[in-house]
């Protein structure tokens, strides 16, 4: 039996916070918006600035997917009441299952677009690049980077996002050096903000002949991805263009190519690749696309001389500086040490299962 008491005065916290929802997002602001964006749609010119075109429409279909959610939302509090009311008449067990199923729905939609609410940052709405290096730790740092990339990947498949391994340098025994991959999806890089920083396993090394156990650590840098509305101007004097063999590990990661693209940007030092396309014209596209993301960010930062603070962490990929753990042995834990939240489940986290950790960044985050 359903205590109906308790679900009532729950249902008086969730029902406030769900129109206190509204009223921060104000769907109708959102549906004029709506209509005035496809009012330009509809002029002779629209599609001669492909770029413009392109932004508009994102525009749209990203607002009338807000618009969406929370209709949805309202309308399973709607539902919930109907069925409370059909329980207090004549209770039944088909009811209450509906009654428990809407009230978790309820549950997980609000948080899902509460946390959408968060993500209000120039960027966030869009793809994200993501970069793994080794740190501390060898052979096992390096095993540690392939780990966390399996990790992310499937994370994005769960998220249902597109997952692209662009540049990968091999370790010299095992795993990966490092690593950029792009993850295309909504609000893809303002989910990954949260993972920026250094990531500490702890585990009894499978490398270790003697069973010991061992520290690794790896870095994790995030940027998002510039759209191409954005014009960043760069001279072709400032850049030096490479061609290379890709280099992935039998062609595990990347394709086995001739026709790999290495940029560097003269003035700044930055270094963008590509590696994953078949055509070179293809990964030099990519590989500018980085560069723009990242000349872009460092412009946005106003620190030109230190490329460092392009990459959102500035501390040694070492003891001392790690956001998150990830114990294995003696006991198995991950805890993220900005928000104190943790999990028992080791592999389910390495599994991709990080959406808890990102929540709490970004609800600490937005306190």
């Amino acid at each position: 039996m359903l205590d109906i008491g308790l679900l009532k005065s729950q249902m008086v916290v969730i029902d406030k916070k769900i129109k206190d929802l509204g009223k921060s997002i104000n769907c109708e602001k959102i549906k004029n918006e709506i209509s005035e964006l496809e009012a330009k749609t509809t002029h002779a010119d629209f599609w001669n600035d492909t770029k413009n075109s392109q932004t508009v429409l994102q525009s749209i279909k990203s607002l009338k997917e807000q618009v969406r959610k929370y209709e949805k939302l309202t309308g399973l509090l709607d539902d919930f009441y109907v069925y409370l009311d059909m329980y207090e008449e004549n209770p039944e067990d088909d009811t209450e299952k509906e009654i428990s199923k809407t009230f978790s729905n309820l549950q997980s939609d609000y948080n899902d677009m509460h946390l959408l609410t968060l993500l209000s940052g120039e960027h966030d709405q869009g793809n994200a690049i993501i970069t793994l290096h080794a740190g501390a730790g060898g052979t096992e740092a390096q095993d540690w980077v392939e780990m966390l990339l399996r990790m992310y990947s499937r994370w994005a498949e769960n998220k249902g996002f597109k997952y692209i391994v662009t540049d990968i340098l091999p370790g010299d025994e095992a795993g990966i050096k490092s690593v950029t991959a792009n993850i295309i999806g909504d609000y893809a890089f303002g989910y990954l903000q949260s993972e920026i920083g250094v990531h500490r396993l702890v585990r009894i090394s499978p490398f270790d002949s003697s069973g010991r156990r061992h520290t690794s650590f790896a870095s994790v840098e995030v940027i998002p991805e510039i759209s191409d509305a954005i014009d960043v101007e760069i001279k072709a004097d400032d850049l030096r263009i490479d061609t290379y063999r890709s280099s992935g590990a039998g062609g595990q990661h990347v394709n086995k190519t001739d026709s790999a693209i290495r940029i560097t940007h003269i003035p700044t030092g930055i270094v963008c690749a590509c590696q994953s396309e078949r055509s070179q014209h293809q990964n030099k596209e990519y590989a500018m696309k980085l560069l723009i993301s990242k000349l872009f960010e460092l412009k946005e930062r106003e620190h030109k001389e230190k490329i460092e603070d392009l990459k959102g962490i500035q501390k040694e990929i070492g003891w001392g500086s790690q956001i998150r753990s990830y114990v294995m042995c003696p006991y198995t834990m991950v805890k993220d040490h900005r928000t104190n939240f943790e999990m028992g489940d080791v592999n389910r986290v390495l599994d991709g299962d990080i959406d808890q950790f990102i929540n709490e960044f970004l609800l600490t985050k937005g306190k």
